[in-house]
């Protein structure tokens, strides 16, 4: 359990609270219980090494309160929203026989014990955190989920993790699941073009046009035909393939 200090925070208004900050000090409130709503400070130095945990929103802190120590859980963090950094923290108090609902991570172990891995196979996550209903005494730091003698098809269900004693998942209504062992992903590589196949990837557009040059120039000789076997006395005009352009005169 980490301990953080804490300090009564007086003036509410945004101005003292931007003062603050800028000493590096956080603003924050402290609720819950039978107790009324504190408004406290707590330095930024100190709670920097856990704010950032995949595990602060569900981690139990003993705050020390000029002296008055309480056992809290925090609930929110409000953060800048062009720097990033937390401006605003709320802590709830822990009341002993009280039930809390948290989202505990989910932390796998012993890969290398798993066959389904061995041979290849992919760990599927499909739950990173499981919604809990904990005793406020007994929260857990992670749920641990062990992979020893899971095979790939393996579907790892939340009745087969071990919670602690009184505590229970929301979901009540199925057994949902909190990872596979899948079969390993064949990536297929895409088939190289022909040789015959265009640069610009117009396949099949070349012949096409072939046939119509073809066509054109088979027209111009029947058309050459009739007028050598016709009485008059012009000349056919000279046709010249329709795919070529006459030269350009200089």
């Amino acid at each position: 359990m980490s301990n953080l200090k804490a300090t009564k925070r007086e003036n509410l208004t945004a101005g003292s609270n931007n003062k603050l900050r800028a000493k590096g000090m956080i603003p924050a409130i402290l609720y819950g219980g039978k107790d009324p709503n504190q408004n406290i400070t707590v330095s930024k130095k100190d709670i920097s090494t856990i704010i950032n945990s995949e595990t602060f929103l569900s981690k139990v802190l003993e705050i020390d309160i000029d002296g008055k120590k309480e056992k809290v859980i925090p609930r929110d963090v409000a953060y800048h929203v062009v720097s990033e950094e937390p401006i605003h923290i709320d802590f709830m108090r822990i009341i002993s026989g009280k039930k809390i609902i948290l989202e505990i991570p989910v932390k796998f172990i012993n890969h290398p014990d798993s066959p389904g891995l061995k041979r290849g196979g992919v760990l599927n996550i499909v739950r990173r955190k499981v919604e809990l209903k904990c005793p406020a005494e007994k929260i857990p730091d992670e749920i641990v989920v062990d992979l020893a003698g899971t095979d790939i098809g393996t579907s790892i269900k939340i009745s087969s993790v071990k919670l602690p004693e009184s505590v229970i998942p929301t979901i009540s209504d199925r057994d949902f699941v909190v990872a596979t062992v899948a079969a390993p992903t064949i990536i297929k590589e895409p088939e190289k073009p022909s040789e015959e196949t265009p640069a610009d990837g117009t396949e099949g557009e070349a012949p096409a046009e072939g046939a119509e040059a073809a066509a054109k120039d088979g027209e111009a000789a029947k058309k050459d035909d009739k007028s050598k076997d016709g009485s008059t006395d012009k000349k056919p005009e000279e046709k010249k393939p329709a795919d070529k352009k006459p030269a350009e005169k200089k």
